[in-house]
């Protein structure tokens, strides 16, 4: 009987550690791109595992992006019903059209919930975009008189903070995008999983900063214990673009030299994790370009992957 219960028992174990390395979080493109499309700007829904309890990293691209996921089969229902009841918040990373446009031309039929962000974003959607000036002022501080739609909610660098209607917690970094520009890194939480995205982000070599290696040494811990499920990380132009003309982005050349600086933080357990590339310009043929550039320099190993819009990913 003691035999059993052990036997019962070292199978419930290993049991456990198959679930908990199961998927943990799901993620469905609505925008991918970084360039002229703007049906296809970045995007991304991001919900715990089997729960449509969404938030949406950066909203370029919303009604668009939430009709090709229904034409794929990856949504049901209409676009504007998905964005009402799916939806519950949107994380801005930076006051860039291409990452809040879709925000912000959905929004008169959009329902009320939170925009996450650091207080220098929130300034400029409440300033620049949610004033009647320039639209109606869906949000709760600014011009008046304000809508109350969208409840600004800052993000703090010291902080994690929950996702309402969630069961996610959210951190932010710092990112130095075309110094003295800013951009914004998330990382959200499950339990005891993460994803991390990051807004466009210049390397720290050029940029003159720290922001990418003090990133690093925060989560690499994570990569370490296998708790860091994804990165999703910027590469906007092939190694041919000059470094005056980056204009706070990256190339395969430094994204790779950046993941080496991770890779240290990590104990050199980099191999394998996926590596998500979001914003790619796709003028001419940067496209592919930059896979095989990628493709070339992975001595790491990191796991590849170039999300499709409405295509849902697992991690």
């Amino acid at each position: 009987m003691i035999q059993r219960i052990y036997l019962l028992t070292a199978i419930l174990v290993c049991y456990t550690g198959i679930v908990l390395s199961q998927t943990a979080f799901q993620v469905i493109p609505l925008g991918v791109k970084g360039g002229s499309d703007e049906s296809n700007l970045s995007a991304y829904l991001v919900a715990v595992k089997g729960t449509s309890n969404y938030v949406c990293l950066d909203a370029g691209t919303i009604h668009a992006g939430l009709q090709k996921a229904i034409e794929r089969g990856t949504l049901k229902g209409t676009a504007t019903d998905t964005q009402k009841n799916l939806i519950k918040g949107y994380l801005i990373s930076h006051p860039h059209l291409d990452h809040l446009a879709g925000m912000v031309i959905t929004s008169p039929e959009d329902s009320p919930k939170p925009i996450y962000g650091l207080p220098f974003c929130l300034d400029v959607l409440k300033e620049k975009y949610f004033s009647w000036k320039s639209w109606a002022n869906f949000g709760n501080e600014g011009e008046k008189p304000t809508l109350n739609k969208y409840r600004y909610t800052p993000l703090s660098t010291e902080n994690e903070i929950p996702l309402d209607q969630t069961s996610m917690q959210v951190k932010a970094f710092d990112l130095s995008h075309a110094a003295p520009g800013q951009s914004t890194a998330f990382l959200l939480r499950d339990n005891k999983n993460y994803i991390l995205y990051l807004g466009d982000t210049g390397a720290d070599t050029i940029e003159h900063s720290q922001k990418l290696r003090q990133l690093w040494q925060q989560v690499g811990p994570l990569i370490q214990t296998k708790q860091l499920r994804a990165i999703f990380i910027e590469v906007s132009f092939p190694n041919e673009q000059p470094d005056k003309s980056l204009f706070g982005h990256l190339t395969p050349r430094l994204l790779m030299n950046e993941l080496a600086v991770l890779d240290t933080y990590s104990g050199h357990a980099l191999k394998g994790l996926p590596v998500v590339i979001t914003h790619i310009k796709p003028s001419g043929d940067n496209e592919v370009k930059i896979k095989k550039q990628l493709q070339e320099l992975n001595t790491l190993q990191v796991k590849l992957v170039y999300p499709e819009q409405g295509v849902m990913l697992e991690f």
